[in-house]
């Protein structure tokens, strides 16, 4: 069994993540303020929060073991998220997309 932390190591710990922190969000910035960014440096940057997203939503559909409960418990959430793709391409709206996916899926689950 390990020791429990000490308040001195963990005010330590405590500084040195807020430097990293703060150094990764204000010295970029700092470094860039005034300049502009290449078009395709600015376009990659752009795909960061959709893929972002991508990969939490990806990482609940798509879990290890998810059909030992069955087809249709796992199957489910794959048909609800394909309706909120349709709705998604169709209006662009994420309001839509969740009020679908919820409806979706409570339908779903109900049958």
């Amino acid at each position: 069994m390990s020791a429990p932390i000490t308040w001195p190591d963990f005010f330590i710990i405590l500084a040195v993540t807020a430097s990293c922190m703060l150094a990764s969000r204000v010295l970029p910035m700092m470094l860039l303020k005034g300049r502009e960014l290449p078009t395709r440096v600015s376009d990659a940057l752009g795909y960061i929060p959709p893929a972002a997203f991508a990969a939490l939503v990806a990482n609940d559909l798509l879990a290890p073991g998810m059909f030992d409960a069955g087809l249709w418990p796992a199957g489910a959430p794959l048909v609800a998220a394909l309706a909120v793709v349709v709705v998604a391409r169709l209006t662009k709206s994420l309001l839509w997309c969740a009020l679908t996916g919820i409806a979706a899926y409570l339908l779903l689950m109900m049958i």
